[in-house]
């Protein structure tokens, strides 16, 4: 993996792409506690539509960004969209209403959704080599995981020195920096493929939805998203309310269970490689985490519906971990599937579809727990996403095929799955 690192345009990109992270992480954390502060009990419905809106805008702001990433300069696009995010990150904690939350969150959300897809556009022309490429996509991957569990621990260290709204400075100092790092770097200009009235980047992002819906294999790949929303969606909206109400846990304790998630998740993804090269295959193992997810939520709804004195820290702690660890197991090896079950000129409309319908879970999850957390306590609604997971989890076995076919390199057509049982 270090190899990949030598490419300076690259080295600076995966840079930004971690500041940014961690900035990200800070707010999280952040938010969270000024959530609480605004709506007391009711913080989790404050916080899940929060993150509803921020999955709105990546449902449906990131397949446009995708065509127009081709489109404009991406370097003062990423720039642009950086600083729109630093801009909002030191607002946010001037707010005194929780409406002017929503607007803001939507602001930076919508600015998050610009610059991913076209973050992931660039990266592939910067490392044309495909071995090259495949390091960076397991960087990026390994980042995200570092972010979940760094940033909470240095929340945690920032908050015994400050308060929490000062943790958006760091979120903005975050963007600036990634602000940086791109510019220090050229970008390769975008190749044009189709003109202003051209409808082929519509065709492209419906062509994709598609692919995944004809796949056997990639449906089975949906549903375990759900499984993934739904206990990822327990964990970011009630971790507040479950920390600092039933458990009694000072503010900086916050941070710490988030970071407990993390680490469960990094753990897994830096095993599965090995994992996957030996001898289980990704149908035998996802499916599985899966059910590992689902058994989690179910205990942690028993202990929640027991009382606190069933319900303890260091329990939150583990159950936390391993729902980060079985998420790990479902989302790391996503890509190999989608690779192996779609034809290579459809990969990119396949992965931003993907992109979409996986965020269309979680805008799903995220208002479903906070709303049902404020109306009817947290032992309900984590019940109702054990349901969702399980749901999801069995759907994935009956819908993903024994053996998954190769597709053939020069066929395109979604209407050929039915015979095949992928999309060739």
């Amino acid at each position: 993996m270090p190899s990949v690192l030598r490419n300076r345009t690259y080295r600076h990109l995966f840079t930004a792409q971690v500041v940014a992270l961690v900035g990200t992480g800070l707010a999280t954390v952040a938010l969270g506690l000024l959530a609480y502060d605004l709506a007391g009990a009711d913080a989790s419905a404050v916080l899940g539509t929060a993150l509803a809106i921020k999955m709105l805008a990546y449902v449906l702001i990131a397949p446009l960004a995708t065509a127009l990433a081709d489109r404009v300069s991406r370097r003062a696009l990423l720039v642009s969209m950086d600083l729109i995010r630093a801009c909002v990150a030191l607002a946010l904690p001037f707010v005194t209403q929780v409406w002017q939350v929503y607007a803001l969150i939507l602001l930076l959300q919508a600015a998050s959704a610009a610059f991913t897809p076209t973050f992931q556009a660039t990266v592939p022309e910067v490392l044309p080599d495909e071995r090259d490429y495949t390091r960076a996509l397991s960087l990026s991957r390994l980042a995200y995981d570092l972010e979940s569990l760094f940033s909470p621990v240095l929340a945690a260290a920032l908050l015994s020195l400050v308060r929490y709204a000062w943790l958006f400075t760091g979120t903005a100092v975050g963007f600036a920096a990634s602000a940086a790092l791109v510019v220090s770097v050229l970008l390769p200009t975008p190749r044009p493929t189709a003109g202003p009235s051209d409808p082929r980047p519509r065709r492209q992002v419906l062509r994709g939805t598609r692919l995944l819906l004809a796949t056997p294999a990639l449906r089975a790949l949906l549903a375990l998203d759900l499984a993934v929303a739904a206990a990822g969606a327990l964990v970011l909206v009630d971790t507040v309310v479950l920390v600092r109400g039933p458990l009694g846990r000072p503010a900086g304790d916050v941070p710490l269970a988030l970071g407990a998630y993390g680490a469960g998740s990094m753990a897994v993804a830096l095993l599965l490689p090995r994992v996957l090269d030996r001898t289980v295959t990704e149908r035998a193992l996802m499916p599985a985490a899966g059910g590992v997810l689902t058994a989690a939520l179910a205990v942690c709804a028993a202990g929640l519906a027991l009382g606190p004195g069933a319900w303890a820290w260091p329990a939150l702690l583990v159950a936390w971990a391993v729902i980060g660890a079985a998420s790990s197991a479902v989302l790391t090896p996503g890509g190999r599937v989608l690779r192996r079950s779609v034809a290579p000129g459809d990969l990119p409309a396949a992965f931003a579809a993907r992109f979409s319908l996986t965020h269309a879970c979680w805008l799903l999850t995220y208002p479903l727990t906070g709303w049902l957390t404020a109306r009817t306590g947290p032992a309900a609604a984590t019940g109702a996403l054990t349901v969702l997971a399980l749901a999801g989890s069995l759907l994935a076995r009956r819908l993903w095929p024994r053996t998954d076919p190769v597709p053939e390199p020069q066929a395109d057509r979604a209407g050929q799955a039915g015979r095949t049982g992928a999309v060739v």
